[in-house]
C-alpha cells in the first residue's frame, strides 16, 4: 500500500503532527511539505492531508492545494491555536473537508491545539481593541500561553493513534 503524508506548517506545529503520523505508518511513507508534493498523485492509495487553521478553515497554501486534491481517500488533519474540542475546532475541519473535490472520500479526520505565530497575535492585537473577541484581554493572552504548549507528546500520541486506526481501517477493506 503507497501512503503519502501532505502537510502545511507556518510555525513547524503541523509539520509535527505530520511527522507523528507518518511514525504510525509503512516504513518509507513520504512526508513532504505541500509545496514539495509529487505532480502525479495516482501513485497513492491514500493521502494524509494537514494544514494549519487561518480563520475558520485550511490556509491559503493548503487551501489551494486541497481544492486540486483530486484523489479518491484522504485523511484530513490540522492544528488550531483554539481548544481541540470546540465547534470552532471542528467547523474548521468541516470547512477544510469542503473544499476537497466531491470525488474525494475523507475517511478521517484530526485536529489538535498548537502554538499560534507571535506575529499573528501582534498583527491582531495591533488590528482589534481590547475588548474585541480577538483584541488582548487576560483570557485571550491565557489561550495563546496554553496554545504554546502544543502540539505536546499527548497531541502527538493521539495523532499517531489517529494514523493507525485510518491504516488498520484502509487494510481492513474501510469495513
Amino acid at each position: 500500500m503507497n501512503i503519502l503524508v501532505l502537510y502545511s506548517s507556518r510555525t513547524g506545529n503541523t509539520k509535527k503532527v505530520a511527522e507523528a503520523i507518518q511514525s504510525a505508518l509503512p516504513e518509507g511513507t513520504p512526508c513532504l511539505s505541500m509545496a514539495e508534493a509529487p505532480a502525479d498523485l495516482s501513485a497513492y492509495d491514500l493521502i494524509f492531508a494537514g494544514y494549519w487553521v487561518d480563520r475558520g478553515t485550511a490556509n491559503a497554501e493548503a487551501k489551494t492545494f486541497l481544492e486540486g486534491l483530486h484523489h479518491k481517500n484522504v485523511a484530513l488533519f490540522a492544528t488550531l491555536g483554539a481548544d481541540p474540542t470546540s465547534d470552532h475546532a471542528q467547523k474548521s475541519l468541516d470547512e477544510g473537508a469542503k473544499l476537497l473535490p466531491k470525488e474525494t472520500d475523507v475517511v478521517g479526520t484530526f485536529i489538535c491545539q498548537g502554538a499560534v505565530d507571535p506575529k499573528i497575535i501582534e498583527m491582531m492585537y495591533k488590528k482589534f481593541p481590547e475588548g474585541h473577541p480577538h483584541g488582548r484581554s487576560p483570557e485571550r493572552d491565557a489561550r495563546h500561553a496554553e496554545a504554546a504548549k502544543h502540539p505536546d507528546e499527548a497531541d502527538l500520541q493521539r495523532a499517531f493513534d489517529f494514523a493507525a486506526d485510518i491504516l488498520h481501517w484502509f487494510e481492513g477493506g474501510g469495513q
